[in-house]
């Protein structure tokens, strides 16, 4: 062995090493496989904080059979219902931020009842990421034809001279029906009283025997009623009308210009989820909801197809929180 040859040896080892080192910073930067390639590798739980067969359960049935038809995989409804939606929210908000929990947020959970709570097992804004709207269904005015009006106009004149003697059912305390009701008894300046139910079938189901005179009820459950003529519309919540109900006009153009009043549905992953699993569910999603036969399927609910991109359904959720605030607020309505 030579003098020089030690010195050779070194050099060729401290250039594999170095070699070594920078093939691990490529790898460390540009992983063979990033989170949005190889998800989902196994099966999605999709959260509902409804219960079976409603509205929000159907809709969610609708996209997830599509999402597992893109993915090859389960996309499994998982109904947690109770405490207005906050039940099933407070079960996605805790789930593994992995991607492998989507949550079906709403107005109720999402929007309403941060303010409507004393407290609250989650925080919308902390804890979950938003990523798509899903849709808007309208909410509409309704009563039993013995009740001497057939328009907006004139049911807030029959309200204003009989204060407090009407009484209007809603699915529940903090449901957006309620609030539909609140929003619409200050800009009228009108006295109803709220009848809170168990649920939309049962505050319908005294509507139509006479129990009760007058409800807000979301447009596909109280559809068929209306149109066999056992509950009379007289208003769509909604900016425009529905085809379904083509005479029957909206607060909007009729009472009062941008009164509005929808549920709406939404797509939420917990807080931590990784943005390439978030952007990758958001294109997909999106994919779904351009769907023709989806978006026909919805139609006929009438739900309205409203898909947004991932920040812009996070300024919805932050606008649509700080209006139900106002309202709770200035209707007095008091903390549960």
């Amino acid at each position: 062995m030579t003098g020089g040859e030690p010195v050779i040896q070194v050099a060729i080892k401290r250039r594999h090493q170095a070699l070594i080192f920078a093939l691990a910073l490529v790898a460390w930067h540009f992983p063979a496989t990033s989170p949005a390639q190889s998800y989902p590798a196994k099966p999605v739980r999709y959260i509902v904080p409804f219960p079976a067969a409603g509205s929000p359960d159907i809709v969610a049935r609708q996209i997830t059979e599509r999402l597992g038809w893109i993915w090859n995989q389960q996309v499994v409804v998982d109904n947690r219902a109770g405490a207005g939606g906050t039940l099933g929210a407070a079960i996605a908000a805790k789930a593994p931020a992995d991607g492998y929990t989507l949550f079906q947020c709403n107005i109720a959970s999402s929007a309403i009842a941060e303010s409507l709570y004393a407290t609250m097992p989650y925080n919308h804004q902390r804890d979950f990421a938003p990523i798509s709207l899903i849709g808007k269904t309208p909410n509409v005015l309704v009563v039993h034809p013995s009740m001497p009006v057939r328009t907006i106009a004139e049911f807030i004149g029959y309200a204003r001279v009989n204060p407090g003697k009407l009484s209007y059912g809603t699915s529940g305390s903090g449901s957006s029906q309620q609030l539909a009701m609140e929003f619409l008894k200050l800009t009228a300046k009108i006295d109803v009283v709220q009848v809170p139910y168990k649920g939309a079938p049962q505050a319908l189901s005294d509507l139509i025997g006479g129990q009760i005179p007058v409800s807000i009820q979301s447009a596909p459950g109280v559809l068929p009623v209306i149109q066999s003529g056992r509950v009379r519309a007289l208003a769509v919540m909604s900016l425009t009308r529905i085809p379904q109900l083509p005479s029957v006009p909206t607060v909007h153009e009729t009472a009062f210009p941008g009164f509005e009043v929808s549920s709406w549905y939404g797509l939420c992953a917990p807080a931590g989820t990784p943005v390439p699993v978030l952007d990758k569910v958001h294109a997909d999603l999106t994919a779904v909801l351009h769907q023709p036969e989806l978006q026909q399927r919805f139609k006929d609910m009438v739900i309205e197809v409203a898909p947004t991109s991932r920040e812009e359904f996070a300024q919805f959720i932050r606008a649509e929180t700080a209006r139900w605030a106002r309202v709770i607020k200035e209707a007095g309505i008091p903390q549960q």
